[in-house]
């Protein structure tokens, strides 16, 4: 079994922008778990699945793909999940919502894959600082993050399946919207 994810996964400045901050995180405070994965916004929790059938896998989720369109997105701001989660805000339309409730019922119904909590709570976001944010060090990873103003609105031509390599999350394939 290995480990998948979908999500989007913007190219270019903005991807360009958060690695920049995730690599400044890393050089002044030791803070480098989110470089284990792109900047993404997350549309189907990791899941397992039988690393054999990945073919099955991509030919069923890019049928389904196919039929959706792209659509603009904004990222705007800085927030947070408690004193361990810094993100960049997603400010989203009902096109991201109904795209990652197609998703959740598509994985559920044809690829008999859990319906997890998260799935069900969706908040668009893109993680920047979590998992070794330090409670001592928050706010000024916080203030750090916020300083770098980001305030962007890309197209969403795609949805990226991600695979769990060598203890990161590489892109692994591509479906065109």
């Amino acid at each position: 079994m290995q480990k998948y994810f979908l999500a989007i996964v913007p190219t270019g400045d903005i991807q360009e922008s958060a690695t920049s901050l995730k690599l400044l995180l890393k050089e002044q405070m030791n803070i480098k778990y989110a470089l284990k994965s792109p900047a993404h916004i997350t549309l189907k929790m990791p899941f397992s699945y039988n690393e054999a059938k990945e073919d099955y896998l991509i030919e069923k989720l890019s049928t389904f793909l196919s039929r959706k369109e792209n659509f603009k997105l904004q990222v705007n701001g800085t927030g947070t999940f408690g004193r361990r989660v810094i993100f960049w805000k997603i400010e989203a339309d009902s096109k991201l919502y109904e795209l990652q409730e197609s998703i959740k019922s598509f994985c559920k119904r044809e690829l008999n894959l859990v319906d997890e909590l998260s799935d069900r709570n969706f908040h668009p976001h893109m993680t920047i600082a979590f998992k070794d944010v330090k409670e001592r060090d928050f706010e000024t990873v916080l203030d750090l993050i916020s300083s770098q103003e980001i305030s962007q609105t890309f197209q969403v031509n795609a949805v990226v399946l991600l695979k769990r390599i060598g203890g990161r999350w590489e892109n692994f394939y591509t479906f065109q919207l």
